[in-house]
Order: C-alpha cells, then sequence, then structure tokens
C-alpha cells in the first residue's frame, strides 16, 4: 500500500488560552510541518481544514486560514466529526488523492477554546449528542463517559484506581513533552483525591479544554519520495459511526465505533493488534484509554485495566500506549488532536520522539474518537 504518505506533520503548543487568532494558531502548525520538505505551498494541491463549530466567531473557516496560508485558490474543504475531526480529515485527504485529483493535500485541524467558559464549552460539547433526548438532561461528555465506566465497573470489576494509573502514566509522558499543555506529574493519590467532576470520574479522570492546531501533509507516493527523507506510508484506515443516542448503543462496556474502525484498519494493513508497536488513543477520560485497549485488541474485553496495573503500557511494556502523555497531559483542542496524535506517531516512526523513544518502531497506530463514542477513526501507518 506504499502509495499515499504523510510527509509533513506539525502542531502548535497546545495552551488554556493561545492569546492568538485562529489563522495565527495555523500557521504555526502549518509551519513545523513544512520544516524539512522539499516544497512550499504552491506545492500543495488542496487543504482541509477540521474543527468543531460555534467555538469561534468566524464562520466557515477554512476559507480564511487558506487565505492566510497563502494556498488560494487551490480548493480548501470543511470536515467535522466532532473530536475525530482531523483524522477525518486525513481520510478525506486520502481519497482525494487515491481518486487522482490532487498530488499533495494538507489536513489542518484547530480549536480555539478559550473564548468560551468551562460551562459553556461543556454544552457545546454536549450538543454534539442528541439534542433533544439527552443533551437537554445532562449528558455532557463527561457524563457520557462516566456512564462507560460504571457498565465497565459493574461488569468487569474494574476500580477507580484502574482508572487513576491511567493518569498517573500519562502525567509521566507528559512532563517531557514541550508542547503539551499539563506538563506536571502526577501522583496516583492526587488523582484519586481530586474532586469529583461526575462519579466515578474525577479532575484528573478528565482532559482539559485547550487552544491549539496540528498539520498533517499527504502526498502521492511518487510525490512523497521526491520531497520527504522519510515518507511514512499510509497502511491501513477504518472509519465507523455509532447512534448518536446513547440509549441505542449495544453495550456500554466498549465503543463499536472503535470495534468496527480497528476491524477495518487491520484487515486493510493486513495486520493483526500485536503488530503494533506503538498507538495513540484517544484518552479524553481515564476510562477511554482502559476502552480503547479493549476495542483496539491490545486486551480482551475487560482485562484491559490489567495493561495499566502491569505497566505494559508504558514506553517500555509490550504495547507502549500515549507516550506523549496523551489528551490527558497535552488537552483537548477539539479539531485538533487527531492531527496531534498523528504527529506523535510520525515522530516515533522517525524516531524523532526523543522525549520517550519506543525502539526500532516500525508499524503505529492512532485511535481518534469523536463525541462519547459517535465516530471513530483508526489509522495504522508503517515506517
Amino acid at each position: 500500500m506504499e502509495d499515499i504518505a504523510i510527509v509533513g506533520a506539525g502542531q502548535s503548543a497546545f495552551s488554556r488560552s493561545c492569546g492568538e487568532s485562529i489563522r495565527e494558531l495555523c500557521f504555526e502548525a502549518y509551519k513545523e510541518a513544512l520544516e524539512g520538505l522539499d516544497i512550499t505551498g504552491n506545492d500543495i494541491d488542496a487543504s482541509i481544514i477540521c474543527s468543531a463549530p460555534e467555538y469561534d466567531k468566524q464562520r466557515s473557516p477554512s476559507g480564511l486560514i487558506s487565505e492566510y496560508l497563502e494556498l488560494t485558490p487551490k480548493p480548501t474543504f470543511y470536515v467535522e466529526t466532532v473530536c475525530s475531526s482531523s483524522s477525518t480529515g486525513l481520510r478525506v485527504a486520502w481519497s482525494l488523492i487515491k481518486a487522482g485529483l490532487h498530488k499533495v493535500v494538507a489536513v489542518i485541524g484547530f480549536q480555539k477554546m478559550s473564548e468560551l467558559s468551562s460551562r459553556d464549552a461543556a454544552e457545546r460539547m454536549g450538543r454534539g449528542g442528541d439534542i433533544i433526548w439527552e443533551s437537554p438532561f445532562g449528558v455532557t461528555m463527561p457524563a457520557g463517559y462516566a456512564m462507560y465506566a460504571r457498565a465497565h465497573m459493574a461488569k468487569y470489576g474494574t476500580t477507580e484506581e484502574q482508572l487513576a494509573k491511567v493518569r498517573v502514566k500519562n502525567s509521566h509522558y507528559g512532563v517531557t513533552n514541550p508542547k503539551a499543555n499539563y506538563r506536571k506529574e502526577l501522583s496516583l493519590e492526587d488523582i484519586l483525591n481530586s474532586e469529583v467532576i461526575t462519579s466515578p470520574l474525577k479532575k484528573f479522570d478528565c482532559c482539559a479544554n485547550a487552544d491549539g492546531s496540528s498539520c498533517i501533509i499527504l502526498a502521492r507516493g511518487d510525490v512523497a519520495k521526491g520531497i520527504s527523507k522519510t515518507p511514512i506510508w499510509i497502511a491501513g484506515l477504518g472509519a465507523a459511526t455509532d447512534t448518536m443516542s446513547m440509549a441505542g448503543r449495544e453495550s456500554l462496556t466498549g465503543l463499536r465505533c472503535a470495534q468496527e474502525a480497528a476491524r477495518q484498519a487491520y484487515k486493510m494493513a493486513g495486520i493483526k493488534p500485536q503488530d503494533v508497536d506503538v498507538a495513540e488513543v484517544h484518552d479524553c477520560f481515564t476510562v477511554s484509554e482502559i476502552l480503547a485497549y479493549e476495542d483496539l485488541g491490545f486486551a480482551k474485553p475487560g482485562e484491559g485495566a490489567g495493561l495499566i496495573e502491569d505497566k505494559e503500557t508504558y514506553a517500555d511494556g509490550k504495547m507502549p500506549v500515549n507516550v506523549d502523555g496523551g489528551l490527558l497531559s497535552k488537552g483537548h483542542p477539539i479539531g485538533a488532536t487527531g492531527g496531534s496524535q498523528i504527529r506523535t506517531i510520525v515522530r516515533q516512526l522517525r524516531g524523532e520522539a526523543t522525549e520517550a523513544q519506543v525502539e526500532g518502531a516500525e508499524i503505529g497506530l492512532v485511535h481518534n474518537i469523536g463525541g462519547v463514542g459517535q465516530y471513530g477513526n483508526v489509522t495504522i501507518v508503517r515506517r
């Protein structure tokens, strides 16, 4: 499948308040993505801009950002699947290149969440679900994932301490990530004693809103080899959508969209879960990472907590996961998150992740979820 590659990957620093306009914020990621490439903006055939609406006053941001990055008159598109927007953007970019319409496409994700209060941001996020039967009754993102946590605990005996150990790991790696918003190592006691947000999830079980941007540049294989010394090849793509309403879900102990997306991606890449060397998963909450272990086949249903207990998902474990600190440390600027995850894996496969490099990593996986399991994307890449 060496026909489409990632040639550039960049992101801004993630912060609680960037103090920039969205166009300036996107330029930071775009500039880093172009570093080391033998191309300029004139060589980019199209751009895909990814974000969740209603966080910024600007409507139709794709045109604004395309203009600021001097990508006009090349076409630009706007893509949104809530928190998985930029990994959906990568799938669209891959499709555009595969169809022969374009040779080089930039996928730019962003979110500037600091213009809203935490309460208003939670309300916007809640409206990513069913606005008639759920969000008006308090089904925010924390509440939705708390229901998954309670169901997992009831069925498999997962404990609050096991959830907290996910944050212990991710805070350990977040300290060394210069792009992360939260760079403080937390103890198990710090997490267990933090205030309850929606039981059983406490403050440190939850990722923080953030401002940030990401940029991934894709190119057709023959072009990629000419402009990048280390292209990273897209080997497998999977995507799926579950019911918008949580009441319609078959189970609350796993995300069906992630399971189906993983099945598709593994099949396309021709690999099995045990072939993955390093993974980035969507840890918007601590329980989300444990669900991901199971949904991706790294552990059997109900056994995901055992991986974190045994430290198997640390950088030197058998299945390193989120060794950049994950969303729990980096923060979660919705539209930028998937691109940031992809950047991490690209750097791992290039041997550039000096903060926490997984030695000899050749196959990487990115798991990016939109909403409370409404949308799921799994991307597999090779060195």
